[in-house]
């Protein structure tokens, strides 16, 4: 048996006519009637007592009645949910991201649309070190991933450029330089740079004073370098999202004279990916208007 026979015994079943049942299934009554025999040939006992008008269930058919409904409704239950996977309505998706994502706001808003728009698919979304990241990515250990470039990525990988913005010193409240009206890059050849993931800021704002930056540790995250530089250890270029979101005692932040120095978030994800949830999210953020392959 198929499950077109249990649809025609439910259809006969529900109206208790023959006739009426074809109808609604869009077939000869004739037709129907032989499937309705079939059924009853293979299971080797009657399921309708016929009369004139009118049929009833008999034991058996009361029996398969209850059996039926339940598999023709998980039947299409299969059905609806592999389309609705096919179109990335359902799934999982592993998501990375590097702290600053957050201190900007666009990791929450991108998941929070994109959960909106596919409450049934799952996101699993854990902070990554910046240099491993990528390699996640592209291993398949994270689906996507926010990190910030520039960045040389692995082969295979694409990124969708999102958010710019510039970046701003962090200092000690008690460095000579607070005393400055402005700084500019100039007036840190002598300091010593603790360093984010993300080292372009540093580097361009010593291309920019013409200087070649004293290097002193790096830490990891946003929240580590910070915590040095409050230590009086050295001095740090970050993301201007960090200002009012990670506040350390004995840390100031001030902007960089005329620092045309600029990163921005990505978001990178396998160049041939196939997973429908994964694709719809990556088509979320393009269509969003936030950013182009790069």
């Amino acid at each position: 048996m198929e499950i077109r026979h249990f649809r025609y015994f439910l259809a006969v079943a529900r109206q208790r006519n023959f006739t009426r049942a074809a109808e609604q299934l869009g077939i000869a009554p004739p037709t129907l009637t032989r499937q309705i025999q079939d059924m009853e040939h293979a299971l080797g006992t009657r399921l309708f007592l016929r009369q004139q008008r009118q049929v009833s269930l008999t034991e058996a058919g009361a029996t398969l009645l209850i059996e039926a409904e339940a598999t023709v409704r998980q039947f299409e239950l299969a059905q609806r949910n592999a389309q609705r996977a096919g179109r990335g309505e359902i799934g999982h998706i592993e998501l990375g991201y590097v702290a600053s994502a957050v201190y900007s706001g666009l990791l929450q808003k991108q998941v929070q649309a994109f959960s909106y728009a596919c409450p049934d698919v799952s996101l699993s979304v854990r902070e990554s070190a910046m240099a491993a990241l990528p390699g996640r990515v592209a291993e398949g250990r994270f689906d996507i991933g926010y990190i910030r470039s520039p960045m040389t990525l692995p082969e295979g990988l694409e990124a969708v450029r999102l958010d710019s913005e510039g970046f701003v010193l962090a200092l000690s409240a008690d460095s000579w330089l607070c005393r400055l009206a402005q700084i500019n890059a100039e007036h840190l050849q002598a300091q010593t740079f603790i360093l984010p993931e993300q080292v372009s800021g540093t580097l361009q704002v010593a291309a920019q004073g013409g200087f070649a930056p004293r290097l002193g540790p790096q830490p990891g995250g946003l929240v580590a370098v910070i915590a040095l530089v409050s230590l009086g250890q050295g001095v740090a270029v970050v993301p201007a999202s960090v200002v009012g979101h990670v506040s350390l005692p004995n840390v100031v932040y001030r902007p960089i004279a005329d620092s045309p120095a600029s990163s921005w978030l990505s978001l990178i994800h396998r160049r041939f990916e196939k997973a429908p949830a994964v694709v719809r999210y990556i088509e979320q953020v393009r269509s969003a208007g936030q950013g182009a392959t790069g």
